[in-house]
This record gives C-alpha cells, sequence and structure tokens, in this order.
C-alpha cells in the first residue's frame, strides 16, 4: 500500500505534499527535522491522505495535489 499525504505546519499553516509506503514513519520523520525541506516549519500534522496499490498511482496523485487544481481541491476539504 502506498500514500499520497498533505501536512500542514501548526506553526506556519503552510502545506507539504508528499507520498510514502509507511505513513506513520514518514509523518515521524518529518517531525523529527530529518526531512530537509520540511525541518524549519515543524511540527506538522497530517490533514489528508488517499491510500493506492501502486507507487505510481500515489506519485501522480502527489503531482495533482502541486497543481493549481489540486491547491482548489485542498480548499474544498475545509480542514
Amino acid at each position: 500500500m502506498f500514500y499520497a499525504y498533505i501536512l500542514e505546519s501548526i506553526k506556519t499553516k503552510s502545506h507539504y505534499k508528499g507520498h510514502t509506503k509507511d505513513l506513520d514513519e514518514r509523518i515521524k520523520q518529518h517531525n523529527a527535522g530529518q526531512t530537509k525541506s520540511t525541518k524549519h516549519r515543524i511540527p506538522w500534522k497530517l490533514i489528508y491522505f488517499e491510500s493506492f496499490d501502486t507507487k505510481e498511482e500515489a506519485i501522480l496523485r502527489e503531482k495533482y495535489f502541486k497543481t493549481a487544481a489540486g491547491r482548489r481541491f485542498i480548499k474544498t476539504l475545509n480542514l
């Protein structure tokens, strides 16, 4: 199982979009400062995720989240 996910920084309210095979471990890595692109905005909370059978599907969904249409989709989640 693979996941596409969206995190929100509690500190700055900014979002991070990613994909992973182990969602719990990946969130721990983000909050431990082990990810260069997110360590300055710790702490993070998971606000949305979707599961997929293949890594390729998860990557495609992550890429969608990063588009203008994907950002509009995130706003419709009312999170």
